[in-house]
């Protein structure tokens, strides 16, 4: 089938609908939505808060536990 023998240009069906791409957030190429990896740039693709990020409160609990641990194996 043509695209000349639609009637309505509504009724030709959106190519975009089926690509189960996305844009590259570092480089903007499209990328499979379920990669890992760029291939175009090499940047990682994560979801949600980065790996290397903590939350302030981990931090600070660890290093209290970790005072804590030295306080008490150096205070005996």
């Amino acid at each position: 089938m043509h695209d000349d023998d639609w009637d309505d240009p509504e009724d030709i069906p959106d190519e975009d609908d089926d690509d189960p791409t996305i844009p590259c957030p570092a480089c903007g190429q499209p990328i499979f939505e379920d990669s890992p990896r760029c291939p175009a740039c090499g940047e990682y693709l994560t979801t949600g808060v980065a790996a290397t990020s903590r939350p302030p409160w981990v931090v600070l609990t660890v290093l209290v536990c970790l005072a804590l641990a030295a306080w008490w194996i150096l205070g005996r």
